[in-house]
C-alpha cells in the first residue's frame, strides 16, 4: 500500500512536466523561432565546407521552409552569415541549394532573392579571377542563377521548373511574333549560359578516372542534375518558338536564330550524350537523348516530327539518406527543436496507445499489477535524469563553444590590429614610392625639357639654315636683277643712241628738205625771172616789130600755152610745196613726241638707277644682319653641342660613380661574374677608348663631329662601368689575395674613368685630356682576368685528380654542415613558434631533412661509382692520370658537384628565411628544383662510363630516385604549408561598402596587371640567364674547343 501511495504521488508530478514542454511549443513565437532554427540548422548542414554532394533532405527541407512562409527571407538571413567569398567550396554548394530553391521553391524565392542580385555579380567577378578550381565554376553558376532570375523576372508566367503547356507557351508571347522573337533570344542566352557551366564542369573533371564515384567528383556532378532539367525544357520551347517564328517570318531574317540553335543543339547533345555514360547520373537521372539531325525549321511539317525531350528521375529509394529519421535528441534537445506537435502525440510516444486513453481510470485497467505502475514510474525519473544530464552536457558543451568563440574574437582582433599596423605600413610605403616615383617624374619631365630644348635648337638651327638659304636665294636673286636692270640700263642707252641717230636722220632730212624747197623756190624764181625777160623780150619785139605781127600772134599763141604750162608747173609746185610743208610738221611732231619719250626714258633709268642703289644698299644691311645672326646662331651652336658633350660626360660620370657605389653596398656581395665574361667587357671597354680618342680627335678638327663624340663618351662610360661592376663580382669568386688586388685594380680604373671625364668636362683641358692611365687600369684588369680564367686542359695532372677529391669532400662536408644547420634551426623553430607555423616549420625542416640525407646517400653512391669507374678503365695508370686522360669527364663531376654542394647551401639559407617569416616559400621551392637539377647533372656525369650492369650505378640510380622523390617531398610540404598558412588569413568584406569594394577590386585588378608584367618579365630574365649560363659553363668547360677540335 505504501508502494502504490508513493507511485500515486510520484506520477502527477512527472507527467505534468512532460506536457508542459509540449504544451507550450502551440505558440506562434515559439512555433516561428523552432521554424528559423530548423532552417538555419538544415542550411548549415547543406551549405558547408565539406566537398561532397548537397544531401537531398537538407535540400528538401530548404525547399518545405519557403513554402511554409511563403518567401525565401530566412533562407537568405542565414546565407548572409556565411562567408561566400572565401571558400569556393562554400559557394558552390550554396550555388546549388539556391538553384534548387528557384527551381522547386515557393514562387516568392526569385522576388525576395532580386535584391541580392547586385551582391551575387559581385561575388561572381570576384570569383572568375581565379582561372581554375571551383573558383572559375562559381563564377559561371552565379552568372547563371544571375540569368535564371533576370529571366522569371521578365518573363513571370514561366515557372522556376520551367514547365508550361503549349498553350501557355502562347500565351507567354500574346500572340505578337515580335514578344516570341525577343522571348527565343532570351531563352539562347539562357541555354547558353547552362550550357557554359556544363562545359566547366567537365573541363575541370580529369575523365580519365571514375570521378563520378568520388566524393569530390559528385561534388561537382551534382548541380549537373538541374541544369539538365532546365535544358530539356529550354531545348523543347525554343524549338517550338522558332517553327512559329518562321511560319511568320521570313527564312532570311531568322538566319542568325537558325545558326545559333545549330551550335547550341551540337554542345548540347554531346553534353547529354557524355553525362548519360557517367555513372553517378544513372541511378539518379534518365537523360534523354537528341535526334541525330537538328530539326529543319523551313519545313512546317518537321514540327509533327519533334519530340520533346523528357527526364525522369526514377522514385527515391528508402536510403537512410532519403528516409525521414526522427531522433530521440530532437525531442530533448532545447537549442535545436524540432517542429512543434500535439502534445497527445508525444504522451502517446512515450506511453504507448492503451495508456493514452485515460492513464489514471484505473478501474479499467482490469487490475494492472502494482509493479508494472513502479517500473513506469522508475523509468519515467530515469528518463528525466537523463534529459537532465544532456541538458546539463548541453550547458556545458555551449560554454566550451562560448569560450572558444571568444579566444577565436580575441584571435581575430588581434589579426585585426596586425592588419592595420600592416596597412599603416603600407600606407607609409606607398607614400614612399609616390614621392620617389613623383622624383622620378620630375626627373624625367627635366630630361624631357632638355630633349625638347635641344629639339628646339636643333630645329632653330635649321629653321635658321632655311633662312640663310632663302636669303641667299633672294640675295642671288637681287644680283640677277641688279644684272637685268644694268642690261636694261645699257639697252636704254642703245636706244638713246638709236633715237639720237634717228634725230639726226631727221635733222638731215629736214635741212635736206629745206634746201630742196630752197632750190625749188630759186628755180621757179629764175623761171619768173626768165618769163618776165621772155616777155619784156616780147614786148620788145612786139613794140620793134609790127610786122612780124602774125608771125608774133603765132609766137604769143605758143607763148600762152608755154605760159599755161608753166602756170600748171607752178600750180603742182605749189601743191608739192604745201605737201612738203605738212611733211615737215609731221616729222616735228614725231621728233617732239621722240624727244617726250626720250625724256620719260631718262627719268625712267635715273629713278631705277636710284631704286636700284637703295635695293643693294638694304641688301647689303640684310646681308651684313644675316652674317651677324649666323656668328651669333654659330655661337649658340657651338654652346649647345657643348652643353650636349657636357651632358654626355656627366651622365657617364654618374655612370662610373653609380657602378663605384655599388661595388660598396652590402647587398652587391651576393653577385658573382666569371672571369671570361671579365675579360670580355674589359677588351670592348678598350676597344671603346680607341673610338673615344679618335672621336675627340675629329671633334678637335671640327666641333660640327659632337655626335660621335657623345656615342662614344656614353658607350665608354657603360662599358667602364659594367667593367668595375664585372670586376667587383668576379673578386667574390677568387682567393682573398687576387679577389684584394682586382677590387684595387677595379677602383683604380673607376678613379682614372672620373679624371679623364673631368678633364673632358673642361673646354680648355679637353685637347690634353690624357686616357693612357685609364687604358693602363683597363688593361691591368684585362691581365688578372687572364690569369683568373678557367685552367681547363692546363692543369697537370696531380692538380685534377686532387681538384676531384677535393671537390666530392667539400661536397660532402657541404651537405653535412647544411643537415646541422637545419636540425639547428628544427630545435630554435619548436622552442619558439606555436601553432600551425610551429607544424609547417616542422614539416618543412623535416622534408630538408630528408633531402640531405637523400643527397648525401647520392654523393657516397657517386664516389663508390667512380672509384669503380676508374678501377676498371685506369689499367696500369694511376687515378691521378686517368683523370687527366678523361679530363673533360672529370670537369664535369668537378662542376655537378660544386653544384650540389652550393645548392644544398643556398636551400639552407632559403629555409632559414622561410622559418623566420621572412623569406618566400617560392624561393625554398625553387631551390629545391635546383638541388634535384643539379643531382641530375652529378648521375649523369657518374654513369657517364660507368658498366650498366654495376650494382654502385644501381645503387647510384635508387640514390637519385630518392632525391627526386625528396625533392617533391620538399615541394609539397613547401605548397601545403604556404597553402595553409594562406588559409589563416581570411577575407572579411561584410563590413565594407560597395564603393570601398569597388575600390579593393581595381586594387586587385592593378596587382594583378603588374604582376602579371613583373611575371612576363621575370620569364625572360630567367631565360636571359639561362641562355647566358649555358655560354658561360660551355666556354668554362671548353665546348667550343671540344666542337672545333671534333670538326
Amino acid at each position: 500500500m505504501d508502494r502504490v501511495k508513493s507511485s500515486m504521488q510520484q506520477v502527477p508530478n512527472a507527467i505534468p512536466k512532460v506536457i508542459r514542454r509540449t504544451g507550450g511549443a502551440n505558440s506562434l513565437e515559439l512555433e516561428r523561432e523552432n521554424f528559423e532554427r530548423g532552417q538555419a540548422v538544415s542550411i548549415n548542414k547543406a551549405i558547408n565546407t565539406q566537398e561532397v554532394a548537397v544531401k537531398e533532405k537538407h535540400a528538401r527541407t530548404c525547399i518545405l521552409g519557403t513554402h511554409h512562409e511563403k518567401g525565401a527571407h530566412t533562407f537568405w538571413a542565414a546565407v548572409n552569415r556565411l562567408p561566400l567569398s572565401s571558400n569556393a567550396v562554400l559557394c558552390w554548394k550554396f550555388c546549388h541549394v539556391f538553384h534548387k530553391l528557384l527551381r522547386d521553391g515557393h514562387p516568392n524565392v526569385i522576388k525576395d532573392s532580386m535584391r541580392n542580385k547586385a551582391d551575387l555579380a559581385d561575388m561572381s567577378r570576384m570569383w572568375g579571377h581565379l582561372s581554375e578550381g571551383y573558383g572559375k565554376l562559381c563564377s559561371i553558376y552565379l552568372k547563371l542563377l544571375i540569368t535564371k532570375m533576370e529571366f522569371h523576372i521578365k518573363n513571370p508566367r514561366f515557372p522556376g521548373n520551367l514547365q508550361m503547356s503549349n498553350r501557355q507557351l502562347d500565351e507567354a508571347g500574346e500572340n505578337d511574333v515580335n514578344n516570341f522573337f525577343q522571348l527565343t533570344v532570351e531563352m539562347f542566352d539562357y541555354l547558353e549560359c547552362e550550357l557554359n557551366l556544363f562545359l566547366g564542369v567537365f573541363n575541370s573533371l580529369d575523365m580519365s578516372r571514375s570521378v563520378s564515384v568520388t566524393a569530390a567528383g559528385q561534388c561537382r556532378l551534382a548541380p549537373l542534375i538541374q541544369v539538365i532539367l532546365d535544358c530539356s525544357h529550354l531545348y523543347d520551347y525554343t524549338v517550338k518558338l522558332l517553327f512559329k517564328l518562321h511560319s511568320c517570318l521570313p527564312a532570311d531574317t531568322l538566319q542568325g536564330h537558325r545558326d545559333r540553335f545549330q551550335e547550341q543543339f551540337k554542345k548540347l547533345k554531346s553534353l547529354f550524350y557524355r553525362s548519360s555514360n557517367l555513372q553517378y547520373f544513372k541511378r539518379l537521372i534518365q537523360i534523354p537523348q537528341l535526334p541525330e539531325n537538328p530539326p529543319n525549321f523551313l519545313r512546317a511539317s518537321a514540327l509533327s516530327e519533334h519530340i520533346s525531350p523528357v527526364v525522369v528521375i526514377p522514385a527515391e529509394s528508402s536510403s537512410p539518406e532519403s528516409e525521414h529519421v526522427v531522433e530521440t535528441d530532437d525531442l530533448v534537445d532545447t537549442d535545436v527543436p524540432s517542429l512543434p506537435a500535439p502534445p497527445e502525440v508525444k504522451f502517446d510516444d512515450l506511453f504507448g496507445t492503451s495508456a493514452a486513453i485515460d492513464p489514471f481510470n484505473f478501474n479499467s485497467q482490469n487490475g494492472m499489477r502494482k509493479d508494472d505502475k513502479d517500473r513506469l514510474i522508475e523509468q519515467l525519473t530515469r528518463e528525466i535524469q537523463a534529459l537532465k544530464e544532456e541538458l546539463e552536457s548541453f550547458r556545458l558543451e555551449s560554454g566550451r563553444l562560448c569560450q572558444a568563440l571568444r579566444g577565436r574574437v580575441s584571435e581575430l582582433e588581434a589579426e585585426l590590429a596586425e592588419q592595420s599596423h600592416l596597412r599603416l605600413q603600407a600606407v607609409g610605403e606607398s607614400e614612399f614610392l609616390k614621392a620617389e616615383l613623383d622624383d622620378l617624374r620630375r626627373a624625367r619631365e627635366d630630361t624631357e625639357k632638355e630633349q625638347r630644348s635641344l629639339t628646339e635648337i636643333e630645329k632653330k638651327a635649321q629653321a635658321n639654315e632655311q633662312r640663310y638659304t632663302k636669303l641667299k636665294e633672294k640675295y642671288t636673286e637681287l644680283v640677277q636683277s641688279h644684272a637685268d636692270l644694268l642690261r636694261k640700263n645699257a639697252e636704254v642707252t642703245r636706244q638713246m643712241t638709236v633715237a639720237r641717230a634717228a634725230q639726226d636722220e631727221v635733222e638731215a632730212v629736214r635741212r635736206e628738205m629745206q634746201e630742196k624747197v630752197k632750190s625749188a623756190q630759186e628755180a621757179s624764181d629764175r623761171q619768173e625771172r626768165e618769163q618776165v625777160k621772155q616777155l619784156q623780150e616780147l614786148q620788145r619785139e612786139l613794140l620793134s616789130t609790127q610786122a612780124e605781127l602774125d608771125s608774133l600772134k603765132t609766137s604769143v599763141a605758143s607763148s600762152q600755152q608755154s605760159s599755161e604750162v608753166l602756170s600748171t608747173q607752178l600750180v603742182a609746185l605749189e601743191s608739192e610745196k604745201a605737201e612738203l610743208v605738212q611733211t615737215l610738221s609731221k616729222v616735228e611732231a614725231e621728233l617732239a613726241l621722240q624727244g617726250e619719250e626720250l625724256q620719260r626714258v631718262q627719268n625712267s633709268l635715273s629713278t631705277e638707277r636710284e631704286s636700284g642703289v637703295k635695293t643693294a644698299e638694304a641688301l647689303q644691311n640684310q646681308l651684313n644682319e644675316k652674317e651677324s645672326r649666323e656668328q651669333a646662331l654659330e655661337g649658340q651652336l657651338v654652346s649647345a653641342r657643348w652643353s650636349i658633350l657636357q651632358g654626355a660626360v656627366e651622365e657617364a660620370e654618374k655612370i662610373v660613380q653609380d657602378s663605384l657605389a655599388q661595388i660598396d653596398d652590402p647587398a652587391h656581395i651576393s653577385c658573382t661574374s666569371s672571369a671570361e665574361y671579365l675579360a670580355s667587357r674589359c677588351q670592348a671597354s678598350l676597344d671603346s677608348m680607341d673610338h673615344l680618342q679618335s672621336t675627340r680627335e675629329a671633334f678637335l678638327a671640327d666641333n660640327t663631329a659632337v655626335l660621335e663624340l657623345v656615342r662614344a663618351v656614353t658607350q665608354c662610360g657603360h662599358l667602364v662601368g659594367d667593367t668595375i661592376i664585372q670586376g667587383s663580382a668576379t673578386s667574390h669568386m677568387v682567393p682573398v689575395e687576387q679577389a684584394d688586388a682586382l677590387s684595387e685594380s677595379v677602383k683604380a680604373c673607376g678613379s682614372e674613368a672620373l679624371a679623364l671625364l673631368g678633364q673632358m668636362k673642361q673646354r680648355d683641358s679637353l685637347a690634353a685630356a690624357d686616357s693612357d692611365r685609364l687604358r693602363a687600369a683597363l688593361e691591368a684588369i684585362l691581365a688578372t682576368a687572364e690569369k683568373l680564367r678557367p685552367r681547363g686542359l692546363e692543369l697537370q695532372q696531380g692538380e685534377l685528380g686532387d681538384l676531384v677529391e677535393q671537390e666530392m669532400a667539400a661536397t660532402s662536408a657541404a651537405v653535412e654542415s647544411a643537415a646541422a644547420r637545419i636540425e639547428e634551426m628544427l630545435n630554435k623553430s619548436r622552442a619558439v613558434d606555436t601553432g600551425i607555423k610551429m607544424e609547417v616549420n616542422e614539416r618543412i625542416l623535416a622534408s630538408c631533412t630528408e633531402l640531405m640525407q637523400a643527397i648525401k646517400e647520392l654523393v657516397l653512391s657517386s664516389k663508390d661509382l667512380q672509384r669503380d669507374i676508374v678501377e676498371s678503365g685506369r689499367g696500369a695508370a694511376s687515378m691521378k692520370e686517368f683523370y687527366a686522360k678523361n679530363s673533360r669527364w672529370t670537369e664535369g663531376l668537378i662542376s655537378a658537384s660544386k653544384a650540389v654542394g652550393w645548392g644544398a647551401t643556398v636551400m639552407v639559407d632559403a629555409a632559414d628565411m622561410v622559418v623566420q617569416g621572412k623569406g618566400k616559400f617560392e624561393e625554398l621551392m625553387v631551390c629545391s628544383h635546383e638541388i634535384a637539377a643539379s643531382t641530375a647533372q652529378l648521375v649523369a656525369a657518374s654513369k657517364v662510363k660507368a658498366d650498366k650492369d654495376s650494382s654502385n650505378l644501381h645503387r647510384l640510380q635508387q640514390a637519385s630516385r630518392g632525391v627526386t622523390q625528396a625533392t617533391a617531398a620538399v615541394v609539397a610540404s613547401t605548397k601545403s604549408g604556404k597553402s595553409q598558412i594562406e588559409d589563416t588569413e581570411t577575407m572579411d568584406f561584410s563590413s565594407m561598402t560597395l564603393t570601398q569594394i569597388k575600390r579593393q577590386e581595381m586594387d586587385a585588378q592593378v596587382m594583378v596587371l603588374e604582376l602579371e608584367t613583373r611575371l612576363q618579365k621575370e620569364r625572360e630574365r630567367l631565360g636571359e640567364l639561362r641562355k647566358k649560363h649555358y655560354q658561360l659553363a660551355g666556354v668554362a668547360e671548353g665546348w667550343g674547343e671540344e666542337e672545333e677540335a671534333t670538326g
